[in-house]
């Protein structure tokens, strides 16, 4: 981890940003996987936007959302693309991190199994695969379960593996008896004879942006063109797809093309990747329910506790969002 934050602070001269006359605003921005969800700021880097909105970025990427959440908290990236879990459960601990634009507002994985399992039942007794606990993959496989009759740890165990890469590489090993996958990957595995037992989607905060309380106070300025470029660049993914799936296929690595046209389809419809990018109360909620059992603090907390949508009101009210799609083809 020292090695992760020492990288990250080769690119900060002696704070996280500088700003001059005329000149762009550096500044460290950290994503916590490799996954669509964090398109946004891959289309808003490569096409220009975070530039043209006066910033010049630099994307970090931390091998999962913990270390992630780690250099938000500790200021080495001040802006974050994280997952709403994170964000959520360090907030109850007495952080002041806040979600400023929703990135993906719905949360969409498959509970695939290895090829001989078929059945609720002859997963009874096994373990499948998740990110971290506590985390939406771990959330969505309680759920997923629980569609199959199962109760998680009591007839399941639920196992910490990582991404999803690690996760359909312990499956395809045999390490684990299933796997909670994306929508794209467990297409991928039900072609190579896995099979799909249950999907679990809802309103969730999958990913977002998210920053502190601080940093906002501090620099508001720098906020606001941060979020007018995330609204910019959902507008690019929707409406430039060759240059989408470029980037895609940049950042996730060489993609079959029906699978990278399947990753786009996925990603980029409005009911998952909202235009006006406010992150989602209802699926914070569910958050909420999901960490109640274990967490007092979590029965108590509102939704609206976790967020900050001052910035992406400004750009709505303004008008300026319903100008950049008023002649949008769907």
């Amino acid at each position: 981890m020292k090695a992760v934050f020492l990288a990250v602070g080769l690119f900060l001269p002696i704070s996280f940003y500088s700003v001059a006359p005329a000149q762009l605003i550096k500044l460290t921005v950290g994503y916590g996987s490799i996954s669509a969800n964090h398109f946004p700021a891959w289309m808003a880097k490569e096409s220009g936007i975070f530039r043209d909105n006066g910033l010049d970025i630099e994307l970090v990427y931390f091998r999962g959302g913990t270390t992630a959440m780690m250099a938000l908290l500790s200021r080495e990236t001040p802006i974050s693309e994280i997952a709403g879990p994170s964000v959520v459960s360090a907030n109850l601990r007495g952080t002041d991190v806040v979600i400023i634009a929703g990135g993906v507002v719905t949360a969409d994985q498959w509970l695939v199994a290895r090829r001989e399992i078929k059945t609720a039942d002859q997963l009874k007794g096994g373990s499948v695969a998740t990110s971290v606990f506590g985390g939406s993959s771990d959330f969505l496989a309680r759920m997923a379960l629980k569609k199959l009759g199962l109760a998680a740890v009591k007839d399941v165990a639920i196992v910490q593996i990582g991404g999803v890469p690690e996760r359909l590489g312990a499956l395809e090993k045999g390490k684990v008896q299933a796997a909670m996958l994306g929508v794209t990957e467990a297409l991928m595995a039900q072609k190579n004879g896995f099979n799909a037992l249950a999907a679990a989607s809802q309103a969730y905060q999958g990913s977002g942006v998210a920053t502190t309380r601080r940093f906002i106070r501090e620099n508001a300025d720098i906020i606001r063109r941060y979020v007018k470029s995330q609204i910019e660049a959902v507008h690019r993914i929707k409406t430039d797809p060759e240059k989408a799936k470029k980037v895609l296929a940049k950042y996730l690595g060489p993609q079959d093309k029906d699978v990278l046209e399947g990753r786009y389809d996925y990603i980029r419809v409005d009911e998952r990747l909202p235009p006006k990018q406010y992150p989602t109360l209802e699926g914070i909620k569910n958050i909420l329910e999901s960490l109640a059992e274990a967490d007092p603090k979590a029965k108590a907390a509102k939704p609206e506790d976790f967020v900050d949508m001052r910035f992406i009101k400004e750009l709505d009210e303004s008008g300026f969002i319903d100008e950049l799609y008023k002649t949008r083809k769907r």
